[in-house]
């Protein structure tokens, strides 16, 4: 039985068009998944949105951090011995019209200047204890039964603490003649009670306080396909309150080259082996003002703008061709310089034999 050559025919040209729509629509998977049928996510695991954010968890210091410190209390262990320039308030039950009750700085010399009266008495290198019997002994001079009191104000050997200081890469910071002390990974109280218990290796129940001045460590990103041209990655630091709204401002808006179809990768575990995508509705957040999927962005997130796929397709035609274009182009270029010269020799021929 011979079989119809029209059939045969149209059925070989099915199977020829139907390889080609494979073709063009290339490697691609039927995702029979409706998301219409799964029950709707609970509350409680919601990602923060722009009328539902939530606060970061508390700050953990991390390099490259500055922090402020600001010393409250620096006083250097007993028995602390008087150096020069060490300033001392000093009171005794003094003359009448010579009154002791003030702040006096031990001198260059190793003494004390107590008034035209009662002169100078050498305090350097002694205790609290001793500099009020020395002053003592000194006032019995004038006064028959003195009463001393002596107090440490201010000492200029010890070198001060208050300032900022930036979290080095080994997660440290250096106090300078009090050495380091390690504090990434802590909060600013762990931090503070961190640097607390350091100094008092040097200094008398040290009292300070903590902020973090510039929040370094914890930023998102802003990636932008460059459509062919190479990919544009801003790195910007995150206070906690920034949404994707934010984030495109950042970066002065969408760009020529970018599509609106934009999404967030937010880093999940190695160990759960998937990743984490919030899609976005960009004309919804702009034109709608929809806060649905303006999402909270958190530290590590990849906010990602896509190209527009026919200004990709344009630059990388562009690119392909722009070699055999410029190559032509000098082609060109060489073929009429060949030709100039060819014609200017004629011109010269002609003029040299008189025609």
């Amino acid at each position: 039985m011979l079989s119809n050559p029209k059939f045969a025919c149209f059925s070989r040209s099915a199977v020829v068009v139907g390889w080609l729509a494979l073709l063009l629509a290339g490697c691609r998977t039927i995702n029979p998944y409706d998301p219409k049928l799964e029950p709707p996510v609970p509350e409680a695991i919601q990602p923060p949105r722009e009328m539902n954010k939530v606060s970061l968890p508390a700050y953990r210091i991390e390099p490259p951090d500055v922090i402020q410190i600001e010393m409250l209390k620096l006083i250097p262990l007993p028995p602390y011995r008087a150096e020069v320039f060490d300033v001392l308030q000093i009171r005794a039950n003094a003359l009448p019209d010579q009154p002791i009750d003030n702040y006096f700085m031990v001198e260059a010399e190793g003494t004390i200047n107590l008034g035209a009266t009662y002169g100078s008495v050498r305090v350097a290198g002694m205790t609290i204890d001793e500099v009020r019997s020395a002053l003592d002994k000194w006032l019995r001079q004038w006064l028959r039964e003195p009463t001393v009191s002596v107090q440490l104000a201010r000492v200029s050997g010890a070198q001060p603490v208050t300032g900022q200081y930036l979290i080095g890469p080994d997660g440290t910071i250096n106090l300078r003649q009090y050495g380091v002390v390690h504090i990434a990974g802590r909060t600013v109280t762990e931090a503070r009670i961190a640097i607390q218990n350091h100094l008092k290796q040097y200094l008398d129940s040290p009292e300070l306080s903590v902020d973090v001045v510039a929040y370094n460590s914890k930023v998102y990103y802003v990636i932008t396909q460059g459509a062919g041209m190479g990919d544009n990655v801003r790195r910007l630091p995150i206070t906690g309150n920034e949404t994707v709204l934010d984030a495109i401002s950042q970066v002065n808006g969408l760009s020529q080259v970018s599509s609106k179809k934009i999404w967030i990768a937010r880093p999940a575990p190695h160990t759960l082996g998937c990743q984490q995508i919030l899609p976005i509705e960009w004309d919804a957040i702009t034109q709608g003002a929809q806060s649905a999927t303006n999402y909270q962005l958190l530290p590590g997130d990849r906010l990602f703008v896509a190209e527009d796929e026919l200004v990709t397709f344009s630059n990388i035609l562009g690119k392909v061709t722009a070699p055999v274009e410029r190559l032509g182009g000098i082609l060109g270029l060489s073929n009429s310089t060949i030709r100039g010269f060819q014609t200017m020799g004629r011109n010269y021929n002609r003029t040299r034999n008189g025609n």
